[in-house]
């Protein structure tokens, strides 16, 4: 199965937090660095001179004939460090709790030559300085071994600081991110809000560029689309409204002419009795089509005459179920659907009922059941039937207009037009509301009509 890509935002916010950390992470490494170098070279330097000074002053103790050199090396500063005197390869004095071994040999190697000099050593894990000064003047050595431990708690203290420092740097870089693409999205959004707008039926939904030139090329754009797609869908809608209209008035001479033709049906023979049924019942489909498209039409083109008022759902369903309901089906109320308050055209919804009841009488083996159900500020009106279901692919073609299922066959078999359902979205779409068909449970389908309730 092919892994999801995470959205646009999250991968912002992730591209700022990660930036952050990068960012944060790098100052930090370097600011480390340098501050450990600076501090590790100025408190070198500082034992330095002071190994430099004890120097001095052993020289001009042993000069003047101290007789206790190790109580001299036990004086000394700094007194946490330990002060060693060597002749050669042999010790002379160590001041008291001292090692040896922890001048390392290559410092005294250099010291033997005369040469001064220092290296960082660990004594049991604790980093040291040791330093070693050669006293030529009495034959003599002198090394100090300093502990680093002040300096290695400062640089722990600013590591952990640096650390909390490039943390919170990442927060702040994902914040960042989150507002950054909260700024950048939102165009998209509005987009994406004018579009839904727009394949819900608000032709008139138009997007606002303003001061922004990056995004006034996108808006015009979209503004001119959906002014083109209006035009074009108002200019079918009066095509077909044209059309709709110039085939009533042929079609009522032809009706008028069926039905004088109709009062002397006895006088005819039994082939010319046909043919004029036939012909009549071919006349009264072609009627309702071009009265359905009609009604379409003005629908679309936004003309059409919608009376809403405020209708209490429960009530006006026993109603108009009365006419149009097959006996013994059962009309169930569910939730607080009593209440339910929707604005309605009762003419519309009720024609909305009657071609739900009608399609499934026609190509569903009849209704089953009948709901009234309420949820999160909808209600919704249930037609179930006993047919065989409408497959996934057909759910959302069978409410466009001439498309019929494959349960409902060719016209003709049963008299559909294949504008019932068409016109049920329509008058569904003036209420603001939606209609659908999903799986009955225990098979069959499930037309729902989801209309907003009043508060």
């Amino acid at each position: 199965m092919r892994r999801r890509r995470a959205g646009l935002r999250k991968r912002l916010i992730v591209l700022f937090a990660v930036g952050g950390l990068v960012l944060s992470a790098s100052v930090a490494v370097i600011s480390y660095e340098l501050s450990r170098k600076y501090l590790l070279r100025q408190r070198r330097t500082s034992l330095e001179q002071q190994a430099f000074v004890n120097a001095r002053l052993v020289r001009n103790r042993i000069r003047a004939g101290e007789p206790d050199i190790v109580a001299l090396l036990a004086s000394l500063s700094p007194r946490s460090s330990s002060h060693y005197l060597l002749d050669g390869e042999q010790w002379t004095a160590v001041s008291p709790g001292a090692d040896t071994a922890a001048v390392p040999g290559t410092l005294r190697a250099a010291v033997n030559q005369n040469h001064a000099g220092h290296q960082l050593v660990r004594v049991d894990g604790a980093p040291m300085l040791a330093v070693g000064v050669p006293i030529a003047e009495v034959g003599q050595s002198y090394f100090a071994v300093y502990t680093l431990n002040h300096l290695d708690n400062t640089l722990e203290v600013l590591g952990n600081s640096l650390v909390a420092a490039a943390a919170i740097t990442t927060l702040l870089g994902a914040a960042a991110g989150w507002w950054a693409s909260k700024r950048v999205l939102k165009p998209l959004a509005d987009v994406s809000d004018a579009a839904a707008l727009v394949a819900s039926g608000r032709l008139d939904a138009r997007l606002e560029a303003g001061n922004d030139q990056d995004l006034a090329r996108v808006a015009t754009s979209f503004n001119q689309m959906t002014v083109a797609l209006q035009a074009r869908i108002q200019r079918d809608a009066r095509f077909a409204s044209a059309v709709s209209h110039e085939l009533r008035l042929p079609l009522s001479t032809l009706v008028a002419s069926i039905e004088v033709v109709g009062a002397r049906r006895q006088e005819l023979s039994e082939p010319a009795r046909q043919a004029v049924d036939l012909l009549a019942a071919e006349v009264a489909h072609l009627r309702r089509v071009v009265e359905d498209l009609l009604e379409i039409s003005r629908l679309e083109a936004g003309v059409a005459d919608v009376a809403l008022e405020e209708v209490h759902l429960a009530e006006f369903v026993r109603h108009a179920l009365r006419s149009t309901n097959p006996a013994g089906v059962p009309v169930e109320f569910e939730g607080d659907v009593d209440g339910a308050v929707v604005r309605a055209d009762k003419r519309r919804l009720e024609r909305v009922l009657s071609n739900l009841v009608a399609n499934a009488e026609r190509h569903a083996g009849g209704v089953t059941r009948v709901a009234v159900e309420r949820e999160n500020g909808r209600a919704r009106i249930c037609v179930e039937d006993a047919g065989p279901g409408v497959p996934p692919e057909e759910r959302e073609q069978i409410f466009e207009r001439f498309v019929r299922g494959r349960a409902a066959g060719r016209r003709g078999a049963d008299g559909g037009s294949g504008l019932g359902l068409s016109l049920v979205s329509e008058h569904v779409r003036v209420h603001d509301g939606r209609v659908w068909v999903e799986d009955r449970a225990g098979g069959g389908a499930r037309f729902v009509v989801e209309l907003p309730v009043l508060p």
